[in-house]
């Protein structure tokens, strides 16, 4: 990492780092996602579906190799170590695709659904461990007004709960009922947001009826803690790499995939 992204994420609880995607990998990755959510439910593959409400792609990064290759990318590779203290794992990956017909998301984070002791955040040795985190490659571009992704910027180390009330209940359904506190991030096709789990964040109503939010939500914790939830009829799609990386492993044990400053999918 940086240390300008080391200083946002540290205070912020996210980072948005822009064009991550090159050209070439972000048309790779829009004409694999197309394929997806335009194949029949029963034309798709075994290990892929659709929830009822059209918003989620199951395992949406195993689709296609364009999309799983954003796993490991080279712009997120060094932070996904980082943040792991070099003990990566991936977990899963859902493609989200976001319309007007889609109700917003109230605000929630991982400490007041599961309790203090599900996630942590720290900081040692000059860098950042973060057991539970999210990665959102964007596919689409986001601007002021749109609706989308909401956080409460530094709510990752509040040492003090949430009153229900505040943030309106944690439902805020327009931009114009966005509450002092609360932010919408507003990515372009091609950026990428990382946030923790700790992090307080929901959706604001996603208001274009011309254009859609489709981006993956991407999973990692640190190996010993990893719960990879991918079928197993999936894993003759995946590359030895993203198999490695999902694998669970001790505290100690030191994944060959970490021994790489980049890594290539075979």
């Amino acid at each position: 990492m940086t240390p300008e992204q080391r200083y946002l994420f540290d205070i912020n609880g996210y980072l948005h780092i822009p064009n991550v995607l090159s050209d070439s990998e972000l048309v790779a990755a829009r004409a694999a996602v197309d394929r997806y959510i335009t194949t029949p439910a029963d034309q798709l593959p075994e290990g892929f579906s659709c929830s009822e409400d059209g918003k989620y792609y199951a395992n949406g990064f195993a689709f296609d190799k364009a999309l799983e290759a954003l796993v490991v990318h080279p712009c997120l590779w060094p932070i996904i170590k980082e943040f792991t203290h070099d003990r990566p794992a991936f977990s899963r990956g859902t493609l989200l695709v976001d319309s007007h017909k889609h109700k917003p998301f109230h605000l929630h984070c991982a400490r007041e659904d599961y309790g203090w002791q599900s996630t942590r955040f720290d900081t040692r040795e000059g860098r950042i461990f973060c057991d539970d985190f999210v990665i959102f490659p964007y596919f689409d571009d986001v601007f002021p007004g749109d609706g989308g992704l909401l956080v409460v910027p530094g709510s990752h180390k509040a040492t003090f709960e949430r009153p229900a009330e505040l943030f309106n209940n944690g439902i805020i359904s327009t931009q114009e009922d966005l509450p002092a506190g609360v932010t919408n991030i507003t990515p372009r096709a091609g950026d990428a947001v990382i946030i923790t789990e700790m992090l307080v964040h929901g959706t604001l109503q996603w208001n274009p009826t011309d254009r859609l939010r489709r981006t993956l939500v991407l999973r990692y914790r640190p190996q010993f803690k990893n719960q990879p939830s991918v079928p197993e009829i999936l894993q003759d799609r995946l590359s030895p790499e993203t198999k490695e990386l999902m694998s669970h492993a001790h505290y100690n044990h030191i994944k060959e995939i970490v021994k790489k400053d980049v890594v290539e999918l075979t």
